[in-house]
């Protein structure tokens, strides 16, 4: 009997909460039944529609948005911005089961505004029954952000020359891929990049204050060129092992055959194709494995090597506050407000059992006198060291078991090609969220231990042709430009001043001013006031 009755409790709480649904839902249709539609029609640069359509720097992403009322509705404003904003929770375990540890931050990095002028707006304010009222706009993605897009704290200029980078789209899986094709971009639903068109249409009350009619936003994505940046310095950081050393015996009790020592260094970078590319052509690049066998005796020969896997892990880091210094797994442990995920993808399983070794003698073991690491943005070979000249002609330095005898070295090139079903982003760090990329070398011996390496790995992402185009013609506009103001006009260090109100308008527009300008939330706050989803 006790079982019956609680079932039947269980069916009235699940009919109840049926019918609060329901209600919920007629409810919020009455609410936006007499509100104005909003349609945004979004079309390239080319002039095609977008959907599915990714937009990269220096890129035009231009429409319209029509605007139809089911009556009569007077209005004050319409405000069409181009938003970018970053979206971030992270959970942590607490111990008591009825408070959450999450933390959320939104930061809105980018706001491009479209210019709306008098004769845009129909006279009187009233959008009238059943007409359809249109308004362009065009906008132009940023090759960078503008200062206030990162105002917090950071250990170096460096850090924050890549926090005004703009980032890729993340975390979407409406808009993930290129092309027209919708592809896993491997983030977690902890943290999102989103960009889009959003349209407001506001009124002003009186005493009321401001009310909004009608808001809608539509996403676009927006892939931007990533140059090649300098070889990251991975000392002192755990999560890489770029060099291994380990003893190679005979057998189980035959004495020791030597030591081998296996060493690579950051590969060029992967390079992914511009924005729109329908091209399925795979992205590569090549990793060099050094290897050096020390005999314990000169009678001893290398052993012989078995497989080598490759694999390449997917790292995300997001923060729920502003980070001052690019992210690593050992700062995770002591910042509470940050979070990790990864994914490890395999590339390739190869045989390398027909490598060759060379045999050197002693007069060519590479001095190690001078050690010193230079700067990783020095590429000029005359600046290299020793150690990095012979690492290029494939010797590595002695193991500390050398004994000044012969010595065996072989190369090992190996193709790194990830695979076409994944959406591969470009490494890039923001405020809030990081992108990284680490290629894992794991080689084993026909008979004996194996040997893993990891570094980190590089993905840089082509510009559009048009994106190039418009950057090449705004260079030169700004150069004339430029040249004509100091000519004819006085200079002045005045801060602008900027009228917040159109003849007959209300202003509902967040910040000014209203043109193309890229403004984010105060750092402190990383709260945008505005709905960011709808």
């Amino acid at each position: 009997m006790p079982s019956s009755a609680s079932a039947s409790m269980l069916s009235h709480a699940n009919t109840m909460h049926s019918i609060g649904n329901q209600i919920g839902y007629k409810v919020r249709n009455i609410a936006h039944l007499g509100q104005p539609t909003i349609d945004i029609d979004v079309h390239g640069s080319d002039g095609r529609n977008a959907f599915l359509s990714s937009f990269s720097t220096m890129d035009t992403v231009q429409g319209n948005v029509t605007i139809t009322a089911p009556y009569d509705t007077r209005f004050n404003d319409v405000d069409i911005a181009f938003v970018g904003i970053s979206q971030v929770f992270v959970d942590r375990l607490t111990t008591t089961p009825t408070m959450t540890g999450r933390t959320e931050a939104a930061h809105r990095f980018l706001l491009l505004r479209q210019p709306m002028d008098e004769s845009d707006f129909p006279s009187p304010r009233v959008l009238e029954a059943g007409k359809s009222y249109k308004f362009p706009f065009t906008f132009t993605i940023p090759s960078q952000l503008l200062p206030k897009a990162c105002t917090h704290k950071t250990v170096s200029d460096h850090v924050r020359n890549t926090h005004l980078q703009l980032p890729p789209s993340l975390g979407d899986p409406d808009l993930a891929g290129f092309g027209g094709t919708l592809l896993d971009d491997s983030a977690p639903q902890m943290s999102k990049i989103t960009y889009g068109i959003k349209v407001r249409v506001a009124h002003a009350r009186g005493s009321e204050g401001i009310s909004i009619l009608a808001e809608k936003m539509k996403k676009v994505r927006v892939k931007p060129a990533f140059d090649e940046q300098a070889p990251l310095n991975v000392d002192n950081m755990d999560e890489y092992r770029p060099r291994q050393e380990k003893k190679v015996k005979k057998g189980l009790f035959k004495g020791k055959l030597g030591t081998l020592i296996a060493k690579t260094v950051q590969p060029k970078p992967l390079v992914i194709p511009t924005a729109r590319s329908t091209d399925k052509k795979p992205i590569t690049t090549m990793a060099k494995l050094v290897l050096r066998f020390d005999p314990a005796d000169e009678s001893n020969t290398p052993p012989k090597l078995g497989s080598l896997a490759t694999k390449i892990k997917i790292s995300t880091y997001f923060a729920s506050a502003p980070r001052q210094n690019f992210p690593s797994r050992s700062a995770l442990g002591s910042d509470l407000s940050q979070g990790f995920y990864s994914e490890n993808i395999n590339l390739s399983n190869l045989c390398i059992a027909s490598a060759q070794w060379e045999k050197f003698d002693c007069a060519f073991n590479p001095s190690t006198e001078n050690l010193v690491r230079r700067d990783s943005g020095i590429s000029d070979c005359s600046a290299m060291t020793d150690v990095e000249k012979a690492f290029a002609a494939g010797i590595l330095p002695a193991s500390k078991d050398y004994k000044h005898g012969s010595f065996y070295t072989t190369q090992i090139l190996v193709p790194i090609t990830p695979p076409m079903n994944k959406n591969f982003i470009p490494t890039f760090h923001s405020c809030l969220i990081s992108r990284t990329y680490t290629l894992s070398l794991q080689f084993s011996l026909s008979s004996g231990p194996s040997m893993h390496l990891k570094i980190p790995v590089q993905i840089c992402a082509e510009g559009s042709d048009t994106g190039i185009e418009n950057a090449r013609a705004r260079s030169v506009e700004e150069t004339v430009f430029r040249e004509a103001a100091d000519v004819f006009l006085p200079r002045s260090v005045a801060p602008p001043s900027f009228d917040g109100r159109r003849n007959g308008s209300v202003e509902v527009r967040d910040e000014l001013p209203p043109d193309y300008a890229a403004f984010a939330a105060p750092a402190a706050r990383y709260h945008a006031r505005l709905p960011l989803v709808t």
